[in-house]
């Protein structure tokens, strides 16, 4: 081989040894946020957007005082973060499969999520350590919503079951077995006394936390139902699903107080923290945020390139997290 050959050939290697290097030097950093608007803040602006997560976002929650993110995933991970940087603090790599849950303690000092692996895990929310691992459920679990005192967990899971659990030692206490199909979505009233849960039997059914008496069945939809959430003062609850519609009604009469018919299914719901707003994420990449009262839209928010999947308000209901199938956390300004 010439001379000149042999340094082409040292030279296409230092180069190759150099792309790899710096593939994984990309690979290894942490995930970071990209910062939008600094601007003053704008209804329906978007504040950053964060990409940290390799796949479709299934849940995004606010930590109780606003100060930080958790997002699960289908790429097996929850990321928390700075809510007002992006700024990642760590990864949560406990599960086996796809997570599609998560929940923070009232406290902050824990979040619990769930998914494909059949599994609820409970960890610390500033170091990640795992504290718990709940395997009451035989399939999927798709739903998980802490009681307002802390103490319990509902956990909701294609097995048909909702299991009430103590989140100190794991202890199932009560077991609903009212639906006839996979349970996805859970919600405790505020006074922590009635669970709401539904799913792909097209039922909301209200019942007692302690004794799992049902108090009441909503048959207001007419296909599988994607999500719940109570009105903040728990007179009302608005459920949404593959039926296209939002529906809000009373909790006592089942009465329904008004209708909204959408473009598309509804993937996730949330009421804004003190009234007055209810937030959808939609498949049509969009969320809209409605009158409470009315269901007239006061804004649409179309930050998104695919379909979203998730929702969550901030503690002082004036930003909106949403997550979904373009693997992106959008955190933006809602009223």
């Amino acid at each position: 081989m010439s001379v000149k050959h042999r340094r082409h050939r040292h030279f296409y290697h230092l180069v190759l040894l150099v792309c790899c290097l710096a593939a994984l030097l990309i690979s290894c950093a942490p995930p970071t946020a990209q910062v939008v608007s600094v601007a003053p803040l704008v209804k329906g602006e978007t504040l950053y957007i964060y990409r940290g997560l390799l796949n479709a976002v299934s849940a995004v929650a606010w930590s109780p005082d606003g100060k930080r993110i958790a997002a699960a995933s289908f790429d097996k991970t929850v990321q928390v973060w700075d809510a007002a940087s992006g700024r990642h603090l760590f990864t949560y790599r406990g599960h086996t499969a796809s997570v599609i849950a998560l929940a923070w303690s009232p406290d902050g000092a824990r979040i619990a999520s769930a998914g494909l692996d059949k599994t609820v895990q409970v960890w610390d929310a500033t170091t990640g350590r795992r504290i718990l691992t709940y395997l009451g459920h035989t399939d999927t679990v798709a739903a998980l919503a802490w009681s307002p005192d802390g103490t319990r967990i509902a956990s909701g899971s294609y097995d048909k079951t909702v299991q009430v659990w103590d989140v100190d030692t794991g202890i199932t206490m009560v077991t609903y077995r009212g639906h006839t199909s996979f349970v996805t979505t859970v919600a405790w009233s505020p006074d922590g006394k009635t669970l709401a849960s539904a799913g792909v039997d097209r039922t909301v059914q209200l019942w007692d936390a302690v004794t799992g008496k049902l108090h009441l069945t909503y048959l207001g939809h007419f296909q599988p139902i994607t999500a719940v959430a109570w009105s903040p003062n728990g007179g009302e609850i608005v459920s949404t699903g593959i039926d296209r519609t939002i529906q809000v009604w009373n909790v006592l009469t089942g009465k329904p107080l008004w209708t909204y018919c959408c473009h598309g299914w509804v993937n996730g719901i949330a009421w804004s923290p003190g009234g007055g707003f209810i937030a959808s994420a939609n498949t049509n990449t969009t969320v809209d945020i409605r009158n409470d009262v009315t269901g007239k839209t006061a804004l649409t928010y179309r930050g998104h390139k695919s379909e979203v999947l998730t929702i969550s308000w901030s503690p002082d209901g004036t930003r909106i997290a949403s997550g979904g199938d373009d693997n992106t956390v959008r955190v933006w300004q809602a009223v």
